[in-house]
């Protein structure tokens, strides 16, 4: 059995947000993290590898740069790491990117006791598309916004949260989890898989080693492959001081009725 981890190195959001003349986030010239949910994702499937023995890959579709992100991953506990690079994918929109990770799961094989493990959603597009879309490509069965996993078996016991409450779901493996932060505390590296990091196996998957694959056609990957075209980015302006008003009187109260009369608020 093996955990594949889909992980996604995104912009630091809290800064300012840098665009290319055709929309697309300039990322080259923005402070970058480890998506949020995706942590949440990685600690569940060490979770999982400290209980069953099995083995826990990461995989991510990016820039050379990228290798940064995963060396700190297999220095959290990740047992080998992949990326998915090359020209010809830059630019892939959510359906693009689902196009051309689904064949490198494909290609590095999952068998019938196998997980895929995503984060709910990236903090750069907020979509939550690409995991969903990668388990319909790969025609396995899958369940989102997962709060608590356990495992019995070929089983998988989710509970996944809704707007008004918890679902209980039964899946059977192969099947791929989409995960969110209540699911539990991402941990933090250990001297021994920091020191280790750099002589585990790190594989890169070029344009070469996969445009053989079914998914992959020039028409539905990479920026001319994305049915969705971005307008623009921008960083929204920042919201200026509030106003704080003292008192606890007539006239303050009268006062604050004017303010937001002023405004068309009342």
């Amino acid at each position: 059995m093996k955990i594949l981890v889909c992980v996604k190195q995104v912009p630091d959001t809290s800064g300012k947000v840098a665009t290319n003349p055709d929309g697309t986030l300039n990322r080259a010239s923005m402070q970058t993290i480890t998506n949020p949910d995706d942590m949440n994702a990685v600690e569940a499937a060490l979770k999982l590898r400290d209980e069953l023995g099995c083995k826990v890959s990461v995989v991510t579709m990016g820039p050379g740069p990228a290798e940064g992100m995963l060396r700190e991953l297999l220095a959290m506990g990740a047992d080998d790491a992949y990326l998915i690079s090359a020209r010809e994918f830059g630019g892939s929109d959510t359906y693009a990117t689902s196009q051309i990770i689904a064949a490198a799961l494909d290609t590095i094989g999952i068998e019938p006791d196998d997980i895929v493990f995503c984060g709910r959603q990236a903090i750069d597009g907020d979509t939550a598309q690409v995991g969903p879309q990668i388990a319909e490509k790969l025609h396995l069965p899958q369940v989102t916004y997962a709060a608590d996993i356990h495992k019995d078996g070929d089983t998988l016991t989710v509970r996944r949260v809704l707007e008004d409450g918890y679902m209980t779901i039964k899946v059977k493996t192969p099947c791929l989890i989409t995960c969110i932060k209540e699911l539990n505390e991402p941990r933090l590296m250990n001297v021994t898989d920091i020191y280790s990091a750099y002589s585990k196996p790190l594989t890169v998957l070029g344009y070469d080693a996969l445009k053989d694959h079914p998914l992959i056609d020039a028409t539905t990957i990479g920026l001319k492959g994305s049915p969705t075209n971005i307008l623009v980015s921008f960083t929204p302006p920042q919201k200026g001081a509030g106003q704080m008003l003292e008192g606890a009187d007539m006239s303050t109260c009268e006062q604050l009725a004017g303010i937001l009369a002023e405004k068309h608020i009342i």
